[in-house]
C-alpha cells in the first residue's frame, strides 16, 4: 500500500512538467490524471475497508490526509489541463477564422474567384493530408515530410531560385508552385512560398502575389517565412488599393510575430499607407 501511495505522489511530482513535454498531448495528460484519480479512489476504499491495522500499515491517521492532498492537486491540476484546451481551441479558432478571413479578402481581387469557395480553411495545426504528404517529387525524389530534405529538394530550389535571379519572373513563380506542391512541409518550402510571392509581384501579376503570401502563410503560419508572408500580404493590399485590409494584415505581424525582423518593417509599411 505505500508502494501504491508512493507511486501516486510521484505521478503527481511529474504532472506539471509534463505539461510541457514535446510527446504528451494534452489529451494523454488528462487520461492519465483520470487514471491517477480511480487508482486513489480505490486505494482510499481498500484502506477505509482494512479497518485499523490496515489504517496503521499505511502509516498512520496521517494516511488519510495525505490521501486528501493527493486527491486535491489532482483536482488542481485536471483543472489546468481544461484550462489549457480552452485557451488552445480558442487560440486555434482564432487563427483559422482570421486566416479565413485573408483567403476571402483576396480571393475578392482575384478575376473568377468565388467568395463562396473559400473560407474553408484547415484548422491551424491540423494534420496535412495523406495524399499531400505522399505526394511524389517532380524529379523522382520522395516527397519530404517531417521537415527532412527530400531527393532532388535542393536541386530544385536552386533551380527555381536561379530562374528568379535570371529575371524571368513568370517561369520562377510557377516553378516554385510546383516546389510547394511536390515538397509539402519540406525545409524549403516556405521560402519557396515567398519567393513565389515576390516572382510575381516583379512580373506584375498584383492580384496573385497577394494570394501567393497567403497560401504560403495558410500553409506554415508559424514557420519561418510567417511573418514575412503577412508583411508582404499587407504591403501588396496596399498596392491594390485595399487601405483598411492592408493596415489590418499589417497590425498582425507584430502582435502574432513580435520577435521577427518583419516586425521592423511594418511601421515604415504602415507610414507609407498612412495607417492610423
Amino acid at each position: 500500500m505505500r508502494r501504491v501511495m508512493l507511486g501516486t505522489a510521484l505521478v503527481l511530482a511529474l504532472a506539471a512538467p509534463a505539461f510541457a513535454a514535446d510527446k504528451q498531448t494534452l489529451a494523454d495528460i488528462r487520461a492519465e490524471l483520470a487514471q491517477v484519480s480511480a487508482q486513489l479512489q480505490e486505494l482510499r476504499s481498500e484502506l477505509v475497508a482494512s479497518g485499523a491495522s490496515g489504517l496503521q500499515a499505511a502509516g498512520g491517521a496521517s494516511a488519510l490526509q495525505r490521501m486528501d492532498t493527493m486527491e486535491a492537486e489532482l483536482t488542481r491540476l485536471t483543472a489546468m489541463t481544461e484550462q489549457l484546451k480552452d485557451r488552445v481551441d480558442k487560440v486555434v479558432k482564432d487563427g483559422t477564422n482570421r486566416v479565413g478571413d485573408l483567403e476571402f479578402r483576396v480571393c475578392e481581387l482575384e478575376e473568377g474567384c468565388d467568395p463562396s469557395s473559400v473560407g474553408q480553411a484547415q484548422p491551424l495545426g491540423g494534420a496535412a493530408p495523406a495524399a499531400a504528404a505522399a505526394a511524389p517529387a517532380a524529379s523522382g525524389g520522395a516527397a519530404s515530410t517531417g521537415g527532412t530534405m527530400a531527393m532532388n529538394e535542393q536541386a530544385d530550389f536552386d533551380r527555381a531560385k536561379g530562374v528568379l535571379d535570371q529575371g524571368d519572373f513568370r517561369a520562377a513563380a510557377d516553378l516554385f508552385k510546383t516546389f510547394a506542391e511536390t515538397y509539402p512541409g519540406g525545409p524549403l518550402t516556405g521560402d519557396a512560398g515567398y519567393l513565389r510571392g515576390e516572382a510575381l509581384m516583379k512580373a506584375g501579376d498584383v492580384p496573385g502575389a497577394p494570394r501567393a503570401w497567403l497560401d504560403g502563410f495558410s500553409a506554415e503560419p508559424e514557420g519561418k517565412r510567417a511573418a514575412d508572408d503577412l508583411l508582404e500580404l499587407g504591403k501588396a493590399l496596399g498596392t491594390l488599393g485595399r487601405k483598411t485590409e492592408a493596415c489590418a494584415t499589417l497590425t498582425e505581424v507584430p502582435a502574432r510575430f513580435p520577435g521577427s525582423e518583419a516586425r521592423g518593417k511594418v511601421a515604415a509599411a504602415q507610414a507609407s499607407l498612412g495607417c492610423p
